[in-house]
């Protein structure tokens, strides 16, 4: 039988501890009713915002949540919050909305809400009440299209918080809709018109997949669907499917604390579900459940910090699509900056998903800001893990199926993947440097295709220690790219690769490659993007092994840069050394070990077996075995640490420590 989770919160010397202990309290059902859904069939105003400029901002005064469910800012931060809030509703007040067709309201809600905030009220409510584009398929739940996952995340925010200026004709529509969505389980419930799917149709039209919602699991498309579920099924009473979906929340918390999120890091997608559990937070009336929001948005805020750097997002990242690799080019830095800023100019483009943001009482702990403004002793390498993809399969938490080096040094952090099998949608390489101009420069690397893009390629094993890396290669018809600013000046000395950025230097050894040369990008899109990087291009060299060895200098290691590159030439030494087995195109192996020039050492042998290198850091081997803490510092626990099935979160930075547990429960 599952059991039901048993929720603590304290303040302890300075520290916000949140703590869940989630299958703690033996025999006690999760059907119990020890937090009553309400029974009242209509709807329940639960929002009365507050709207103002007084002095020239627009501010919102959000949702009521308990103050023990708080993490309190000081004034200058929410100062600084609002300032950007207003960059937002700016940049999309007086825009056109789009339609409601499929699930187009993941961009037309939150234009429409936006306006409403910039003060066309009238405007943006008609809109919001009009009769659904695709109502005939959301006859049964009053033409309320409570379907498509996208627009689920909007129709929750529509419904609390701009509830008290719909109409009550309408929000009384949307109640019964809901309703008699949440009868009984709505996922996998066939659909009075098309029931389980035509297969005809787009592809993903309700026509085409059936059921009563949207059933696709990626983490962002679940959390918008299993929010929405449980906050609507709070709102209409009906107990079973609340319950439920509980249980399926709990679930997904317990995981993130546990063994991480299959959509790591996703520099498209985490603002997704992040801003899904924002209405959680906002509008869950059972205060377990609120408490389960809120150790998922710390736990993301947490995620987020570790890759946010200057209005950049960077190091490793899962369902990475290529437009990241620079300031403001990701989804996760646009919508993140709102809560963390310390960037260079204002977002060009905010996230729409920023009205979640902007409306809601959430905000991060005061050490995941510190964390995400690098305040914190540096330089500090972290060592990562995250869980397979579709993890709640059966097998799924047995161990991490990635391993993520992060450096974070004065002036850069550089992070890098290893994994024992490739994959298109790992970005598995990425450097972000300071800029005064522009917040941080970005260098990345990959294999194949015609620029940097993308993907965790066979034969591809990269292996890291604080600033060194070391990345081979077997020989194929496959070329290196590598993304540098304009701005870099680049000399070659040794037949080393020298890549000088403002404050942060780079030395390539190259291992088998020909000489760089700069490269057109052939993508319109991607050259828009990237006007002011530049790529290169190397291609390999003979039928070995190839890639490279860097070394990553900065003033605080290496003085100068002409002492950074006197050094390197003078005392880095790489050495290559190849086993050949008889059977030489499978079990191969080939063997770097590099010095580095303050006299660190990295070696890295190719494993033929799989995609998981054989790593040595310092002269002592590296068991990935060993090492499979979500986050853990190699020295100490700062910044952050979280043991892999062990569920306590910790962030120390800028002074301010920040716990928050999820205890795996237990079955009996």
């Amino acid at each position: 039988m599952n059991l039901l989770s048993k929720l603590r919160y304290g303040l302890i010397a300075g520290m916000i501890v949140g703590l869940i202990q989630l299958g703690a309290i033996a025999c006690n059902p999760v059907t119990s009713s020890d937090s009553p859904a309400p029974s009242v069939p209509s709807p329940s105003v639960t929002v009365a915002a507050e709207i103002s400029d007084s002095d020239g901002l627009i501010r919102v005064d959000p949702p009521s949540v308990a103050p023990e469910f708080r993490n309190e800012w000081p004034a200058e931060l929410e100062e600084e919050f609002w300032q950007r809030a207003n960059v937002a509703i700016e940049h999309y007040a007086d825009e056109g909305y789009g339609n409601t067709s499929g699930e187009n309201e993941k961009k037309s809600y939150p234009l429409a809400m936006f306006d409403f905030l910039a003060g066309n009220r009238e405007e943006a409510i008609s809109f919001l009440e009009n009769d659904d584009a695709d109502g005939a398929d959301h006859a049964h739940t009053e033409g309320i299209d409570y379907y498509f996952a996208f627009t689920l995340k909007g129709q929750i925010r529509k419904y609390f918080f701009f509830g008290e200026w719909l109409d009550p004709d309408y929000r009384q529509r949307m109640f019964e809709g809901a309703k008699r969505w949440t009868e009984e389980e709505p996922n996998g419930r066939s659909h009075p018109l098309y029931g389980n799917g035509t297969g005809t149709g787009n592809d993903w039209s309700v026509q085409r997949r059936g059921g009563w919602v949207d059933g696709r699991n990626t983490d962002n498309l679940r959390a918008m669907r299993e929010v929405a579920v449980y906050l609507m099924a709070e709102e209409t009473g009906n107990e079973d499917t609340r319950q439920l979906y509980k249980q399926k929340l709990q679930r997904y918390v317990e995981a993130l604390y546990n063994i991480g999120m299959g959509e790591w890091d996703s520099e498209n997608y985490h603002g997704h579900t992040f801003s899904a559990y924002l209405n959680l937070y906002d509008f869950a009336k059972d205060p377990e459940v609120t408490q389960l929001a809120k150790a998922a948005l710390d736990w993301m805020s947490a995620a987020g910090a570790v890759k946010y750097y200057r209005g950049g997002f960077g190091g490793p990242t899962k369902r990475d699509y290529g437009s990241s690799n620079v300031v403001y080019g990701s989804a996760a830095a646009r919508l993140l900056w709102h809560y963390f800023g310390d960037a260079v100019g204002d977002n060009p483009e905010p996230e729409r998903d920023a009205i979640h943001v902007i409306t809601s009482a959430y905000r991060p702990p005061l050490a995941v800001v510190a964390l995400a403004r690098r305040q914190f002793d540096r330089p500090v390498e972290v060592l990562a893990t995250k869980p397979t993809y579709e993890n709640w399969k059966e097998g799924g938490d047995e161990q991490p199926a990635y391993w993520e080096t992060t450096f974070f040094g004065q002036t850069y952090q550089m992070g890098s993947v290893a994994a024992d099998f490739a994959d298109g949608d790992v970005g598995p390489f990425k450097l972000m440097a300071d800029n005064s101009e522009r917040g941080v420069n970005y260098f990345v690397v990959n294999t194949g295709g015609d620029r940097v893009e993308p993907g965790k390629r066979e034969g591809d094993q990269i292996g890291q220690y604080r600033n060194l890396l070391i990345w081979l290669r077997p020989a194929a018809d496959t070329p290196f790219h590598f993304q540098i600013p304009k701005t870099a000046q680049t000399e070659i000395r040794d037949n080393i690769w020298f890549f000088q950025l403002e404050n942060t230097w780079l030395a390539i050894h190259p291992i088998n490659l020909s000489a760089f040369e700069a490269i057109d990008i052939s993508d319109e899109k991607a050259a828009e993007l990237y006007t002011n990087e530049q790529t290169l291009k190397a291609t390999i060299q003979g039928n070995g092994y190839a890639g490279f060895a860097l070394e990553v200098g900065e003033p605080d290691s290496h003085g100068n840069y002409a002492e950074f590159k006197q050094n390197v030439v003078e005392r880095s030494q790489l050495t290559f050394r190849q086993t050949l087995p008889q059977n030489f195109s499978t079990n191969a192996q080939d063997t770097v070990q590099f010095t580095s020039s303050t006299g660190s050492t990295l070696g890295l042998t190719h494993n033929p077996e799989n995609e998981l290198p054989q790593i040595t850091r310092n002269g002592e081997e590296h068991n990935w075995s060993d090492h499979f803490a979500l986050y853990q510092p190699t020295e100490g626990n700062a910044p952050i640490s979280l043991g892999w099935k062990q569920g306590t979160l910790r962030v120390e930075a800028g002074g301010e420590v920040f716990e928050s547990s999820v205890v795996a429960g237990n079955e009996g």
